[in-house]
């Protein structure tokens, strides 16, 4: 499995293919079969996990974003040195081959951003904030769910914002939105029904203030009650 995705991490085979590879090496009930599978892409028949980087140094100062983002495949220790720049190491997406990431931080200004999902632990205690401000939103995962990734962030961030939050629901799925509460309830178990916060029947007060139609007056409408001559 490291292998299928260190090799996705390199461009040699996309998403819909490594979701088939995995499948099948799950489900795989002889050695020849995991065999079969590492064996097509060249660069990863033997040796695959060496590509897997142990460090990466990112440096940049004064200058645009830094920003890491869909399916990079993740090296077991990030060195951040940015000075003023906005610095987003995304890993929600990325191809996991170890199961700790450390990532030291020596950056001053602007705003560090890391994006988690469910299976992913990031911890900031190691982080030494100076003038700096955290934010730090907890993704929603199930209580037994194990890690499979551990992100620890150490080092210091001198002004500017640490922000931690999980990825951003598309706009697609805003309608499948749903209660905090059933999200992981025991199957089986009924989940608790939504209460609306005031009675259906009661308007709101900007739709019960009905304008008032004044009537015609009798004196314009009435009509003469003798006869037409």
């Amino acid at each position: 499995m490291d292998v299928l995705r260190v090799a996705a991490g390199d461009g040699l085979l996309t998403a819909d293919e490594l979701d088939e590879r995995l499948e099948v090496a799950l489900s795989a009930r002889s050695l020849s079969e995991p065999a079969e599978l590492t064996a097509d892409p060249p660069a990863t028949a033997h040796g695959a996990t060496a590509k897997a980087t142990d460090t990466v140094r990112i440096e940049q100062a004064f200058s645009g974003a830094v920003e890491r983002s869909g399916r990079w495949t993740l090296p077991r220790r990030l060195e951040l040195a940015v000075t003023w720049c906005d610095a987003t190491p995304g890993h929600a997406e990325a191809v996991i081959t170890h199961d700790t990431l450390r990532i030291d931080v020596a950056m001053a200004g602007e705003t560090l951003t890391l994006i988690t999902r469910p299976g992913i632990e990031t911890d900031i205690d190691g982080l030494i904030p100076v003038h700096c401000g955290l934010r730090h939103r907890h993704a929603r995962t199930a209580p037994d769910a194990p890690a499979e990734l551990r992100v620890d962030v150490v080092g210091q961030k001198t002004h500017g914002e640490v922000v931690v939050r999980p990825t951003r629901r598309t706009l697609g799925r805003w309608p499948l939105r749903r209660p905090a509460s059933a999200d992981w309830a025991t199957p089986g178990t009924p989940r608790a029904e939504s209460v609306p916060c005031r009675d259906a029947t009661v308007l709101p007060r900007s739709v019960r203030r009905v304008r008032r139609v004044r009537e015609p007056s009798n004196r314009h409408s009435a009509r003469p009650t003798g006869s037409a001559e």
